[in-house]
């Protein structure tokens, strides 16, 4: 014969109950505050001025770095939008400057000295009679002036489209004078 069957104690059926029905409002409630896995979210800006890690740029303070960052915009076009420029936080690098968005900035540095990859056969883009030297890298381009007086690099991510380093360019043309690549 079989033994005869008892019921779990009330108070356990309770107490699963219970359980069950705190763990279904908490569900409920993670839902409506738990970003949706579907939904792009904003990206989160940093507040505060932009910084900028030193680098060496023995000619940051000559006469023509000083120059051509008076004469540089406060925004710059980009993809049909604008970058304004971003203030650097303290003790900000001599011969730099930056606009657009903290996470992902367009940044000018000037001073500079001669980039390695500024070999003979390296291939060159002029843009409004400027010399550049474009270096890519994963999601921007590091584009090196190397026909002036002083070495300036202008980083843009890959994003920014072209309207930054024209305008920049403008800028040299008409504040730095041209001279012979030395590669």
């Amino acid at each position: 014969m079989s033994e005869p069957r008892t019921a779990p104690p009330r108070a356990a059926v309770v107490a699963a109950a219970v359980l069950v029905g705190l763990l279904a409002v908490g569900v409920v409630v993670a839902s409506r505050f738990a970003p949706d896995a579907g939904q792009e979210q904003p990206p989160q800006v940093a507040a505060g001025p932009l910084g900028l890690v030193p680098v060496d740029a023995p000619q940051a303070t000559a006469p023509e770095c000083a120059g051509l960052l008076a004469a540089l915009p406060r925004e710059l076009p980009s993809g049909g939008g604008v970058l304004a420029a971003l203030p650097l936080a303290d003790p900000a690098p001599a011969g730099a400057t930056a606009w657009g968005d903290r996470m992902d900035p367009v940044v000018l540095r000037c001073g500079l000295r001669k980039p390695p990859e500024l070999t003979p056969t390296a291939a060159l883009q002029v843009v409004s009679g400027v010399q550049w030297l474009p270096v890519r890298g994963t999601g921007s381009t590091t584009w090196f002036l190397v026909d002036r007086a002083v070495y300036a690099a202008l980083t843009m991510p890959d994003a920014a489209g072209s309207g930054p380093l024209q305008t920049v360019s403008e800028v040299v043309a008409a504040e730095l004078k041209a001279q012979p690549v030395d590669p």
